[in-house]
């Protein structure tokens, strides 16, 4: 299994500049925190990498070559929006305006968060550059494209005749081949990112949406020099009897699906297409998307500071939406966790567990010690039961970090066991600027 911090784009470098740093020493600490919470929670992969590695850098390079060399790459001049200040252009994240669908503001040059509309930056109503603030002027600049359009029927072929797709992820692409497959852009004019390696773009930098899909493919590459094995990752890429499965959300149906098997296809190489792509549905939170740009959501590294990762775990794959939107809250997480887990599936394993040296003639009557995970399953009786207004306050006390409405100090809290804190309602705080919820 293998996975990786995605590192490039211009959300990166926009935030890199406002905090006054390099988008090498902001990705630097993001790539930190990802793989000291993949530990913590206990997940392990064969390779978990990132888009900054020279082998995946190498890799993305070269086979972009190879789509030029076999006529899948063209160049085409558009209208993008340059900053006279900064004297540069502006992609997506670098300017911001007015939706022009529902006039919310401010509308990213991607994407509105409010309406969900997919949008071009020369789309915005009243932009500016998020930079400065000041307003673009329209200019004449190239681009690289991906000629998409040109594998329709070979796309089509696939997602047909692919029994392993899920409706949701077959009934999107098929809509989307027969509205018409358009050329999909290739480069973008940032300095962060992996070098455009085509003649005459300099300049340029890889679309991140268009490298990063490539990162399964170099991840493996990755893993196989590491363990002195250079050609193999061939078997899990090139040999027709390896499988590759994608674990995704509904919005990464078209990349995984139409894009990615196309640059695949394009390549001529003789890659494995995606065998299996189990793309889920939503979960929303407390009704609204999680969203890394709105700060709304759990983030991971405090997650754990909530709660244990098992418990995350259960109650994450017993949410996982296969049909359609789920909603998290507090309150269900709480009744998945004390119902569902400790009562029913922690007291159902303790028995079994406990009973089994008493019941069965075919083991030892010297008791077998128990393994990890029957003892941590065997304890989950005797963990105590979660509530979001619980008196006793269990998370570390990080009040200077939180802006949010006092609480009683630390130095005023009753340690006492015995004699219970006042009972105060679990509250929203707001810290580093995102939405999280306490049992403070």
């Amino acid at each position: 299994m293998v996975s990786g911090s995605d590192e490039h784009g211009a959300p990166i470098e926009v935030e890199a500049i406002k905090r006054k740093i390099t988008p090498r020493q902001l990705t630097n600490q993001y790539h930190r925190v990802f793989t000291r919470s993949i530990k913590q929670f206990n997940i392990q992969f064969d390779n978990y990498t990132r888009t900054e590695s020279p082998v995946h850098k190498k890799f993305v390079q070269e086979f972009y070559r190879t789509l030029d060399k076999n006529g899948y790459v063209f160049k085409q001049n558009i209208i993008l929006p340059y900053c006279e200040n900064d004297k540069r252009f502006l992609p997506d994240r670098f300017v911001e305006g007015e939706c022009p669908y529902c006039h919310y503001i401010p509308a990213r040059g991607d994407q509105c968060d409010n309406c969900g509309r997919v949008l071009d930056p020369k789309d915005l109503l009243n932009p500016y550059c998020v930079l400065d603030h000041s307003t673009p002027i329209m200019k004449e600049s190239a681009s690289w494209f991906f000629d998409l359009p040109k594998l329709s029927d070979q796309l089509k072929k696939y997602v047909e005749e692919n029994p392993n797709l899920p409706e949701n992820a077959r009934n999107f692409s098929l809509s989307w081949i027969r509205d018409g497959l358009k050329p999909r852009s290739l480069t973008r004019d940032l300095a962060w990112g992996i070098p455009a390696p085509f003649e005459g773009a300099q300049d340029k930098t890889i679309y991140v949406w268009m490298e990063a899909v490539l990162g399964y493919i170099s991840a493996v590459k990755e893993w196989a020099e590491k363990n002195k094995k250079p050609s193999q990752w061939k078997k899990y890429w090139l040999d027709p009897a390896s499988r590759n499965i994608h674990f995704i959300g509904k919005d990464n149906i078209p990349f995984h699906v139409i894009v990615f098997p196309g640059l695949l296809l394009a390549s001529h190489e003789g890659y494995n297409l995606p065998w299996e792509v189990a793309s889920t549905e939503y979960i929303q939170f407390e009704g609204q998307r999680f969203s890394k740009s709105q700060k709304i959501g759990v983030w991971i590294d405090e997650a754990l500071e909530l709660e244990d990762a098992e418990y995350w775990r259960y109650a994450i794959i017993s949410l996982r939406p296969e049909q359609r939107d789920t909603n998290f809250t507090w309150e269900e997480f709480e009744r998945k966790i004390n119902t569902e887990l400790n009562d029913v599936v922690g007291n159902f394993i303790h028995r079994t567990i406990t009973r089994r040296p008493r019941t069965s003639s075919t083991i030892s009557k010297r008791r077998q010690p128990l393994s990890e995970r029957e003892r941590t399953m065997a304890l989950l009786q005797d963990r105590p039961r979660r509530s979001r207004t619980d008196s006793r306050c269990s998370c570390p006390d990080r009040r200077n970090d939180w802006n949010t409405a006092p609480t009683i100090p630390s130095n005023n809290r009753n340690t006492n066991p015995s004699q219970p804190l006042p009972r105060k309602e679990a509250k929203l705080a707001t810290r580093r600027g995102h939405q999280r919820e306490t049992w403070c």
